[in-house]
């Protein structure tokens, strides 16, 4: 079989893009966007997407050119993951909740032709505009009038809709070289003080939309609600999955319990992800009801206290837990439920649906290794390594930084930094991220065990766990707490010290309580350690007159 080698007809290159075609075809008079009165077929989408397309390309928009977005989950930010990339440039989505000045750096960095604003991120936008200085070319401004507007000022190129109505719909739409050609530019999610450019190639996206599709067991034409931001690695590829199936996208742009109950019933919605933070202000809302019928809910984005899981699933919400980055492009880890599980406790079941999990079908592999032999950690549990991944959904690289590339890639292996244990079945658990991890007397601290624990008390709401420099210890744990509203009795520093006295070794045990209305979160519900590691080393802003401080010196 040694003559029979690829030939053009087997050699077409992997895109996502395809997807919208084929949903034209077979669910053309199927919804797939509903957001408030508005809502569109998939003959539609695919339509507005081609002119969308066609207007960038004939205003030189092409094949290298990055193109920025800032907006929020409406109908544009879904077109726009298609219409970009099939006019043969780069998408570039940016965190809406990111302040001016970040957002002008990432501009900087990426040097769009256009960059989309949508109605509330009006103001930011043109703030980071402001901050760009006289030798950089800011982009072509594009207004996304999701509030009708007629006219915009002379700031803006145009008006979304304008584009859309000058194109062409039968545009021939760029499909990509070579798969490995670049499709999407991803910066990460902001709980550093330095968010690297990550590119992703049309290879990649098309490998982990079918696997989140696959893993989630997914069904053709489900109502998918979307509560996960779109900027935030691309709704981990469910925009090209829900083409993929020819599911209908209901739109929400901001998050709010009591909004998305009503979606939920409105709509028939049966799918949805987000953060964990998300399952707790769910299961914590105030109307919470038991849902009439079961819901999906796909989370991932920092480890799931048990307790929030359990909270969640007892109001008819079927949780699905996974792990990922932005530098995989989606999940590419998920906690692969078996059926005997079922049987056990719901304290048991919660706890083993809290870990991350085994590999997905299409990452080749996933281990937890030592970071110094590259050996990997006894499948004990207890034994910490950093977890190491390899697969076609890992990204090519980050933009404009090989030394931080090179960094990261090495010995075949793309290192994480996320620290974590191999349990004895192979599923895998994180622990912490590699500087989250708090060094305490010698003894190795991990936050989100604590956290775990506190979770579990019935006064707290959220909670984020740092260390605190000590002179005597070194560092030790520091718990940043907020509270359920409406407590006849609020907990005092003591009380939640004696709390996790008994449930956990003393050398664990918070040592300082700081409680505060709400923690730093970023847009994507990550809460911001390192904001609340310099209000720890007493660097960063006021932690509050709410706050309690204690500094005990004796081992315990």
């Amino acid at each position: 079989m040694e003559e029979l080698k690829p030939r053009p007809a087997s050699c077409s290159p992997f895109t996502p893009l395809g997807f919208l075609e084929r949903a034209a075809t077979v669910y053309g008079d199927c919804t797939s966007i509903i957001y408030n009165d508005t809502s569109f077929t998939w003959s539609q989408t695919h339509r507005r997407c081609l002119q969308l397309a066609s207007s960038l390309s004939s205003s030189g928009v092409g094949i290298g050119h990055v193109v920025s977005v800032l907006a929020h989950n409406i109908p544009a930010m879904y077109e726009l993951q298609f219409a970009v990339p099939m006019s043969g440039a780069v998408l570039n989505n940016i965190n809406t909740r990111l302040d001016g000045r970040t957002v002008s750096v990432l501009l900087r960095h990426c040097e769009p032709k256009v960059l989309f604003i949508d109605t509330l991120s009006r103001s930011l936008a043109l703030e980071a505009i402001s901050l760009f200085p006289h030798n950089k070319t800011p982009p072509q401004l594009v207004y996304i009038n999701d509030n009708d507007e007629a006219t915009v000022d002379s700031r803006f190129w145009c008006t979304y809709e304008n584009l859309v109505e000058k194109g062409d719909p039968n545009f021939k739409w760029v499909r990509p070289k070579s798969e490995w050609d670049p499709i999407v530019l991803n910066y990460t999610s902001g709980t550093t003080s330095s968010p690297k450019g990550v590119v992703h190639s049309h290879r990649g996206i098309f490998t982990m939309t079918i696997d989140s599709l696959i893993d989630w067991e997914v069904p053709k034409q489900p109502i998918y609600l979307w509560t996960l931001p779109m900027f935030h690695a691309n709704g981990w590829c469910y925009p090209w999955g829900m083409a993929a199936v020819g599911g209908t996208n209901v739109c929400v742009p901001k998050f709010d319990a009591s909004i998305i109950y009503n979606l939920i019933k409105k709509h028939g919605v049966n799918h949805m992800c987000g953060a964990p933070v998300v399952l707790n202000m769910l299961s914590s809302s105030p109307e919470i009801k038991p849902l009439e019928n079961s819901v999906k809910i796909l989370t991932a984005g920092a480890p799931p206290p048990a307790a929030v899981l359990s909270r969640t699933e007892s109001l008819g919400f079927v949780v699905s837990h996974g792990y990922g980055l932005t530098e995989t492009a989606g999940l590419v880890v998920s906690c692969a439920w078996k059926r005997k599980w079922n049987k056990l406790p719901a304290t048991e079941r919660a706890r083993l649906k809290s870990r991350q999990g085994v590999r997905t079908l299409a990452l080749t592999e996933a281990d937890v290794v030592d970071p110094q032999s590259g050996l990997s950690v006894k499948r004990d549990g207890s034994t910490v390594g950093e977890i190491v991944l390899k697969g076609a959904s890992v990204m090519l690289g980050y933009f404009k930084d090989p030394i931080a590339t090179e960094k990261c890639m090495k010995n075949g292996w793309f290192y994480t930094g996320d620290v974590g244990v191999m349990h004895a079945d192979g599923y895998m658990e994180i622990k912490d991220r590699s500087k989250d991890v708090i060094i305490s007397g010698g003894e190795n601290i991990s936050s989100v065990e604590v956290e775990s624990v506190l979770y579990t008390h019935p006064a707290i709401n959220e909670v984020a766990v740092v260390a605190r420099p000590d002179q005597y210890w070194g560092e030790t744990p520091c718990a940043f707490v907020s509270l359920k509203t409406g407590l006849t009795r609020k907990p005092s520093e003591q009380d939640i010290v004696q709390y996790c006295r008994a449930k956990l070794p003393h050398y664990m045990v918070p040592k300082t309580v700081v409680f505060k209305d709400e923690l730093p979160k970023t847009s994507t519900g990550k809460i911001q350690k390192f904001v609340l590691r310099d209000i720890a080393k007493g660097t960063g802003p006021s932690s509050s007159s709410s706050s309690r401080v204690s500094q005990p010196r004796t081992r315990m």
